[in-house]
């Protein structure tokens, strides 16, 4: 039998040395905080040790079994005390510190491999399935690697030192102790089993959760107005019904399973009680050593309790690292140097067919051959559904053709095919409102990171956004989400003077000004063409924007 039919894992594309490699290399950024919570476990299995070794002492010398100070015994149980206390206040430190901080980094990881993934266009997770996996199964993951991984080193080693403690202090009942735990093991198997399935359900179940919430929030403005407030509380209920029900029959299995595996331990105890007692009233043993022995059976039964519990942290950080494995499953686009070319630059389409969906269906663009040429300024207009968007992402190299090349050049006679290397050419302006949540100033600096005021400045009056100057704090004015506060309108000419401030010499604008009045439009795309050295591509349907351009595709 391997190691995944033992620990009930599911079928899966991952093998377990897949899983375990993913493992190490995340250790690998971690280990700092592994070997600092394993020395400090070591250490504190020493003082626990010792401390049963200065009760005994104290006890006896108390009793008059050994001769010795008390003073000395007791001064000497009180600094291992203080020694735990201090190990105590050093793992609540070492977790909330660099817990966080490895959390934190492994977030950071991934979410950059996600921005750096291809773009599909039909993203198979939900967004709030992904938050979950970025919160709950990286706290999960980080927690093993930092936490659980290096407490097994002391909980083997306090097993290990109590049991040859016991050893030499009753052969018997040292066995006698270790010799239940085959049967614990074999009970743990059955609790694998089914408790893996309870946790799969409650974290499918909290998944749907969360993206419900999350959609909701996203378009509750939708909601509002479709006066679907019952339904999408319905729905909520009844997910959340759901998963109450799988908590509920988790902890149920949970709570038995626990109680017949502490029955078992405190049968163990109470041998050992017993035989304990029967030895000191024989006389055979000290006051002292009566109470060394409960210790010692104690700890070795409270790393056995851990050691079954290993099993099931195995499981949950198995199915943990599948689902983030999972995240990285999206090849990633060409990574490299940025490719810079020296505007104006012209795209050239080549025979380019491009399909969504699999070999054999109608492709969304099929042999489009046309040429963007430096410095011109394209409107393409067309029915919803005829191929704009995608163009707009052939562009962006979100995606690439699966027939034909397109090639980006210049008038320098600079020729290259395009690829994500070459985004730093274009200045795009997405549809709608696309502010984030924080300050003018900071929604700026998206479009380039080390803008100056006056640039800022420049930007906004080119958008004819120039009123955002005039409120209260100016470029430190805080927004909430989509620019709370300010109108579609206003939200899109600051997107817009955000997009402008990008040093790309092909400016793809996908319906900017649908938000705007005429009289705005007019201004903004006057201020926007007032010279040539940007190759323009306008994706739009009105009709305002085609006055302006020198060349009209229709798709």
């Amino acid at each position: 039998m391997n190691l995944k039919e033992f620990l009930q894992l599911p079928d899966n594309h991952y093998t377990a040395a897949e899983i375990f490699r993913w493992l190490w290399q995340a250790l690998k950024g971690n280990r700092l905080q592994a070997v600092l919570n394993a020395g400090i476990g070591l250490l504190g299995v020493v003082l626990s040790l010792a401390s049963v070794w200065a009760m005994q002492l104290a006890i006896d010398t108390a009793s008059g079994t050994r001769q010795g100070s008390i003073y000395w015994a007791v001064g000497l149980m009180a600094a291992l005390i203080l020694g735990e206390f201090a190990l105590g206040i050093s793992r609540v430190w070492i977790k909330n510190i660099l817990g966080v901080k490895a959390q934190n980094r492994m977030q950071q990881q991934l979410l950059a491999r996600l921005l750096r993934s291809e773009w599909r266009g039909r993203e198979a997770m939900l967004s709030g399935d992904i938050i979950n996996r970025l919160e709950q199964d990286v706290k999960q993951v980080v927690t093993f690697l930092t936490e659980t991984l290096p407490s097994v080193l002391s909980t083997l080693a306090m097993f290990c030192g109590a049991f040859f403690y016991l050893l030499q202090m009753d052969t018997w009942l040292a066995i006698i102790t270790v010799g239940i735990l085959p049967v614990f093991v074999l009970v743990s198997r059955f609790y694998v089993l089914y408790m893996r399935r309870f946790t799969r359900r409650v974290r499918d179940c909290d998944s749907q959760v969360q993206s419900l919430l999350t959609e909701t929030m996203q378009h509750r403005m939708l909601i509002k107005t479709m006066e679907a407030n019952g339904q999408m509380l319905s729905r909520l209920e009844q997910l959340q019904s759901t998963l109450r029900m799988w908590v509920r029959r988790r902890t149920f299995f949970s709570v038995a399973s626990n109680f017949f595996l502490n029955m078992g331990f405190s049968l163990g105890y109470l041998i050992a009680f017993l035989w304990g007692a029967l030895r000191l009233s024989n006389g055979t043993l000290s006051f002292g050593g009566m109470t060394a022995f409960l210790q010692l059976v104690y700890r070795i039964q409270g790393p056995a309790r851990e050691l079954t519990r290993l099993v099931p942290s195995f499981v949950s950080v198995f199915t943990a690292t599948e689902r983030l494995m999972e995240l990285e499953e999206t090849p990633e686009e060409q990574q490299g140097d940025v490719v810079w070319l020296k505007g104006p630059c012209g795209i050239r389409f080549d025979h380019v067919t491009f399909n969504y969906g699999a070999p054999g269906q109608q492709p969304t663009l099929s042999d489009a051959c046309h040429e963007f040429a430096p410095g011109t300024c394209t409107a393409i207009m067309g029915e919803t559904g005829a191929g704009k968007t995608t163009l707009i992402r052939l562009l962006l190299a979100l995606v690439k053709p699966q027939q034909g090349d397109i090639l980006i050049y210049n008038n320098n006679g600079e020729t290259q095919r395009l690829s994500p290397l070459h985004r730093c050419n274009f200045v795009y302006v997405p549809q709608g409102n696309t502010l984030l949540s924080g300050t003018l100033r900071d929604n700026l600096l998206l479009g380039r990171a080390d803008a100056t005021d006056a640039e800022m400045q420049a930007a906004l009056r080119t958008a004819c956004a120039d009123f955002a100057l005039a409120l209260p704090d100016g470029l430190d004015t805080r927004f909430s989400e989509l620019g709370g506060g300010l109108s579609e309108g206003q939200a899109q000419r600051i997107s817009i003077a955000r997009s402008l401030l990008r040093r790309g010499s092909i400016l793809l604008l996908d319906e900017a000004t649908s938000a705007l009045d005429a009289d705005t439009e007019r201004q903004v795309l006057k201020n926007i063409l007032c010279d040539r050295s940007r190759t323009v591509i306008f994706v739009t349907h009105r009709p305002a924007v085609v006055d302006y351009c020198s060349q009209v595709i229709r798709i």
